[in-house]
């Protein structure tokens, strides 16, 4: 299933295959300048794109390989991050520390990385700085630093059309990924709050429903509340001493186990080790040897 795209004066949406589900991602294009946000939605429509556009400059809200699928069509064009995610698109091995993917498993993950995701290593000469505005005349780009998905994620305000790019923080029933080795459940909470209260007349995200045309209201609360329950799961499961296996085991993320169970294990390992952290620094959870449990 495609969702249908939207066209906001130059502001296009550009949905990805299965309503933008992981591994799939929506893109925003910025008709004009010609400036493509997150390559990752359709392979066939952003070749169409190509060849019926010109696309001047890539924007990638963050590093994490489904904003980047297509990124291999667009060789020649200049692309621009954050300072602080910049590595992982320039190093496959770099890449893969950004995920703290350990050693022996990193061949099935480079298969998976350059195979599925056409991952090939760009040099980023460009860096989008917090506060930076572009001026295209036609319409403005803000950049908003959004940091906890990972330390340098960014959203974008677009000045002349009132929309607020949310990236990855998609509002979605999963909630919040902070399961990479950088990244901080603290800073998605204040980017939440920080995205929460930009002024905008529409919203625009990388997954899922992707087109906000009034303010999400209650799914900000919902949002957030994922993390909040997803404790209060974890809490409960260490009433009793559990090792990191037997948490992981639990599927407090995903619910239930997933194929291929080793990538979606990593997740919730990446996940439960972000929150046994913020426990244990709280007071809530101490740790004895291998195991875990609640004070």
């Amino acid at each position: 299933m495609i969702a249908e795209e939207r066209r906001f004066g130059p502001v296009w949406f550009l949905p990805g295959e299965d309503r933008g589900r992981y591994p799939n991602c929506h893109s925003i294009f910025l008709a004009g300048p010609g400036v493509l946000f997150d390559p990752a939605s359709d392979r066939h429509r952003l070749s169409l794109l190509k060849e019926e556009e010109r696309v001047n400059m890539i924007f990638l809200t963050h590093w994490h390989e489904d904003h980047f699928r297509h990124l291999d069509l667009f060789p020649e064009v200049p692309v621009w991050i954050s300072r602080e995610d910049a590595p992982a698109l320039s190093d496959l091995e770099v890449f893969l520390d950004f995920y703290g993917v350990e050693r022996d498993e990193r061949p099935g993950w480079r298969g998976l990385i350059t195979g599925v995701f056409n991952y090939r290593p760009r040099v980023v000469e460009n860096y989008l700085t917090p506060g930076a505005i572009f001026d295209f005349g036609i319409e403005t780009v803000e950049v908003i630093s959004a940091p906890g998905h990972t330390p340098g994620h960014l959203a974008f305000k677009f000045g002349h059309t009132g929309i607020l790019f949310l990236g990855d923080y998609d509002l979605t029933r999963f909630g919040p990924w902070y399961g990479d080795t950088d990244s901080s459940i603290e800073q998605t909470i204040k980017s939440l709050k920080l995205l929460r209260s930009v002024e905008a007349n529409r919203w625009l995200s990388c997954h899922e429903q992707g087109v906000f045309e009034e303010n999400p209201g209650g799914l900000w609360e919902a949002y957030e509340n994922v993390i909040y329950e997803r404790e209060r799961k974890l809490l409960n499961l260490l009433e009793r001493p559990q090792t990191l296996d037997s948490i992981v085991n639990a599927w407090i993320i995903y619910g239930r186990p997933k194929e291929p169970r080793e990538f979606f294990k990593f997740g919730e390992r990446g996940h439960m080790l972000k929150h046994l952290e913020r426990l244990i620094k709280a007071g809530s959870v101490k740790r004895k040897g291998e195991s875990f449990e609640r004070v």
